[in-house]
C-alpha cells in the first residue's frame, strides 16, 4: 500500500512543473503518489499533465484542477482527496532530491508514531546550500518554538511531511472572499499546538524562488489578504510563553491587517492579547499607511 503522497499546488507554471515531474521520476524509492492541484491554470498544465499520465508506469499521478483561489485553497483540496499516511507538499517550482522518498519513509519507519506530527526536514537552495540554519540536535522540535525564537536558530524554510489525518482534522483552512495569500503554514502551527515533528536533518526540498511566489511582495500580499494576515497573526498571539517583542510586533501587524480589511476595533475585539491590541493601535495605524504607500508606488 502506498504510504506517500507528494502533492503539487501548480498555477500557470508549466514548464516549472516539469522539473518538478522530472524529479518524480528520479526518485530512488517509487512508493508514492504524485498529485497535482490545478488552481484554475489558463496554460498547457491539464494536457501536459494527462501526458504525463499516460506515459508513467512506476508511481501513480493524480491530477486534480479547481478554480483559482490560491495556496491555501490547494492545500484545502488536497488534504480531502489524500488517502495515504503521510503527505507532503513540493511547490511547482521546487523539485525533491533524488532519495527524498527514500529517506523519508526509511526514517519513518525507523522513528514515526502517532504520537508525533510528522517529519521536519531542510530545505536547500539550487546551489546546494541549507537555507537557514540545520534544526537542533533532537529527536523532535515544535514548530511553534522554531517561529518564537526558543531555539537560537535562523527560522529558514523548511519541508514539513505530516500525517494525513492530522492535515484532515485542521483542514480546511478559512477562505476569504477576493484573498489568495493565506499562508498554509497556519495549519503547521495548528498541529503543533499538540504534536512534535520529528528532526530529520537532511535535504528534503530544493527551493527556487520565483519573482512571483508567495515569498516575495509581502507588502502587496499583507494589501490583498488582510482578513487572512488577521488570522495568522492572531493565531501568533495565542501561543503561551513568548517574548513582549514578539506579541508586540504581531499585535501591531493584527491592528494594521484590520484597519485595512476595515475593522480596526476587530483587533481589539478578536486579539488574544487585547491590551497590546490597544497600545498599538497608533503603531498598527502607521504600518498600514506604509503598506497603501508601497502597494500603490
Amino acid at each position: 500500500m502506498v504510504r506517500l503522497t507528494v502533492f503539487t499546488p501548480a498555477y500557470n507554471r508549466v514548464q516549472l512543473l516539469a522539473r518538478c515531474y522530472e524529479s518524480m521520476k528520479r526518485q530512488t524509492c517509487k512508493d508514492f503518489i504524485w498529485m497535482i492541484v490545478d488552481d484554475g491554470s489558463t496554460d498547457d498544465t491539464r494536457a501536459q499533465a494527462e501526458r504525463w499520465q499516460e506515459e508513467t508506469r512506476d508511481f501513480e499521478i493524480q491530477y486534480l484542477y479547481k478554480e483559482n483561489g490560491g495556496l491555501h485553497t490547494a492545500y484545502n483540496e488536497a488534504i480531502a482527496h489524500i488517502e495515504t499516511e503521510l503527505c507532503v507538499c513540493i511547490d511547482s517550482d521546487d523539485f525533491m532530491p533524488d532519495r527524498a522518498v527514500e529517506t523519508i519513509l526509511r526514517f519513518w519507519d525507523e522513528n514515526g508514531s502517532d504520537e508525533v506530527a510528522g517529519i521536519v526536514g531542510l530545505d536547500y537552495d539550487l546551489n546546494g546550500h541549507v537555507i537557514g540554519d540545520p534544526l537542533p540536535q533532537q529527536r523532535t522540535v515544535n514548530l511553534i518554538d522554531l517561529l518564537t525564537g526558543k531555539y537560537p536558530i535562523v527560522n529558514g524554510d523548511r519541508t514539513n511531511v505530516v500525517r494525513t489525518a492530522l492535515y484532515k482534522r485542521f483542514a480546511p483552512m478559512k477562505v476569504f472572499p477576493g484573498e489568495r495569500n493565506f499562508n498554509p503554514h497556519y495549519l503547521h502551527l495548528q498541529i503543533s499546538r499538540e504534536y512534535d515533528f520529528l528532526v530529520l536533518n537532511e535535504n528534503l526540498r530544493f527551493v527556487d524562488y520565483q519573482p512571483t511566489g508567495m515569498s516575495n511582495s509581502m507588502l502587496w500580499q499583507y494589501r490583498s489578504s488582510p482578513n487572512s494576515f488577521a488570522e495568522i497573526r492572531k493565531l501568533y498571539l495565542s501561543f503561551p510563553g513568548t517574548s513582549l517583542k514578539f506579541r508586540l510586533r504581531h499585535s501591531i501587524h493584527l491592528v494594521s491587517s484590520c484597519i485595512l480589511a476595515g475593522d480596526i476595533m476587530r483587533a481589539v475585539k478578536e486579539s488574544p492579547q487585547p491590551a497590546l491590541a490597544l497600545l498599538a493601535l497608533p503603531f498598527g495605524f502607521l504600518l498600514s499607511l506604509y503598506i497603501r504607500y508601497k502597494v500603490q508606488k
